[in-house]
């Protein structure tokens, strides 16, 4: 596993890191019990793409919010059920799924759960000409 450098901001300064994802999620298991059954670690940061590993336990749920970028999920273990724009995905290990930039949505976990969130980030321009900003909102 090469761990990639970060800046003061997170901000990785390699341009290229490689992760054990089986590792690190059973690594989690050592933070649990996790505050609202969710532990989630930033594998991977720069100014245009994020990565972010996400495990959930049996009924843990992410309350509705949004990214402002185009995202993808795939799970790696378990099972999530993810509803969006008036529909639910029922999503097993190994399936994929994207969605475009500031869709609301929630997910909760069927059973404990893991997945890996990617999100190619809108540059500073394109944030500050979104009606809004952020998470949740």
């Amino acid at each position: 596993m090469t761990i990639p450098l970060e800046a003061d901001d997170g901000t990785m300064t390699a341009d290229l890191a490689q992760f054990d994802l089986a590792h690190e999620m059973a690594d989690f298991d050592h933070y649990k019990p996790w505050p609202k059954g969710i532990h989630s670690k930033t594998l991977f940061k720069k100014k245009d793409f994020r990565v972010v590993l996400i495990c959930m336990e049996a009924a843990a749920r992410i309350e509705e919010h949004h990214a402002d970028g185009t995202s993808s999920v795939q799970v790696l273990k378990g099972a999530l059920r993810y509803k969006t724009q008036g529909q639910i995905y029922d999503l097993q290990t190994g399936s994929l799924l994207t969605v475009g930039a500031s869709i609301k949505h929630d997910v909760e976990a069927v059973v404990e759960s893991g997945f890996l969130l990617t999100i190619s980030w809108p540059d500073d321009q394109e944030l500050l000409a979104m009606p809004h900003r952020g998470y949740g909102t």
